[in-house]
């Protein structure tokens, strides 16, 4: 049998309003109330609704945060840094994975704007998506989180993908390799298309220069490796002498790839590089050279201009941009 307000009230001699203030309003009970209020929801077991109250507040202590792929430490960074900072404002983050699926993104939008969420943290696949306009009409705030709408009406926080991929590529060029292959995908993704523009953007600036495509299925360890024993299996001369992986998971999966065979050396014979900087790339059998993002910031950072729109529903809305950074390790030769 559960345990009701009224049972607390009765137990503690106050009224049901006093024992609503004390689960509510505590500073405005005294302090001797409040201990025998307490007393009496100890000894009774009594749990608030929850449920009820978000019913009658309009939206929950909750926030929604919607991931591409929540396997990829990345996105695990991210949604540690947003529990963080949700968790400084007594607020909860629940997580969901669209795997890159539009239907499952559309089933999560949906459950958080029934679950009256306080607002929806979201690295969208399908950013015109009915879905999408469906919560911003609800009232329930939004934030980009990797990926962003410049001066949009909303808030969005993402990195410079166009610059790492940039990064990436002068990195092998400096190290004089001129035969560099991009191994990435699928291209609809926005960063990958981004880190591969970057790439090119990069080699325009060398003539004698070349660059080949490598278009994947999904950005896993796998696949990574599936790309790594192809590459291995080439002629010398018909070989890439560096690789540009759109994240490090495929960077990885590269390194173990081409080390299957055990006829191709790196960074001698391929330098690799990879990006995201996640644990893995540092610890690598060969350290991986990397495009680090601060993930665990962009994740703080989502939760921050989501307080803001709450605070301030008209006020100014804000586009955070990060800058990449090269992280050079043995992959691409000391």
């Amino acid at each position: 049998m559960s345990v009701s307000v009224k049972d607390v009230a009765a137990r503690a001699g106050v009224s049901v309003g006093t024992v609503s203030n004390v689960l509510n309003r505590p500073d405005k009970v005294a302090r001797a109330t409040v201990e025998r209020v307490q007393a009496a929801i100890d000894a009774l077991g009594f749990v608030r609704n929850d449920a009820a109250r978000q019913l009658r507040a309009g939206r929950s202590r909750s926030i929604g945060l919607i991931v591409l792929d929540s396997a990829n430490p990345f996105f695990a960074e991210v949604a540690r840094g947003a529990e963080e900072r949700a968790a400084r404002e007594g607020m909860a983050v629940l997580l969901g994975n669209s795997d890159q699926n539009a239907d499952r993104e559309v089933s999560y939008l949906d459950l958080f704007r029934e679950q009256r969420v306080s607002g929806v943290l979201l690295t969208p696949t399908d950013l015109a998506g009915s879905a999408v306009r469906r919560l911003a009409d609800s009232g329930i705030p939004l934030v980009l989180v990797d990926e962003e709408l410049p001066g949009g009406a909303t808030p969005s926080v993402a990195v410079d993908d166009i610059e790492g991929g940039m990064l990436a590529v002068s990195h092998l060029l400096g190290r004089g390799r001129r035969r560099i292959a991009f191994v990435g995908g699928p291209s609809s993704i926005r960063q990958v298309a981004d880190r591969l523009e970057g790439a090119r953007r990069a080699l325009a600036t060398t003539p004698d220069a070349s660059l080949e495509v490598i278009e994947l299925d999904a950005l896993t360890v796998l696949c990574g490796r599936d790309a790594g024993e192809e590459i291995a299996r080439r002629p010398a001369d018909e070989r890439p002498d560096a690789v540009f992986c759109a994240n490090d998971l495929l960077a990885v999966g590269l390194l173990q790839g081409t080390a299957i065979l055990g006829s191709v050396r790196v960074p001698e014979d391929l330098a690799i590089i990879g990006y995201d900087d996640i644990d893995f790339a540092q610890a690598a059998v060969v350290p991986l050279s990397s495009i680090r993002q601060p993930a665990r910031a962009i994740g703080v950072t989502a939760v921050e201009l989501l307080l803001e729109a709450l605070a301030s529903p008209r006020g100014a809305v804000r586009h955070v941009r990060f800058q990449p950074e090269l992280v050079v390790r043995a992959s691409t030769g000391r």
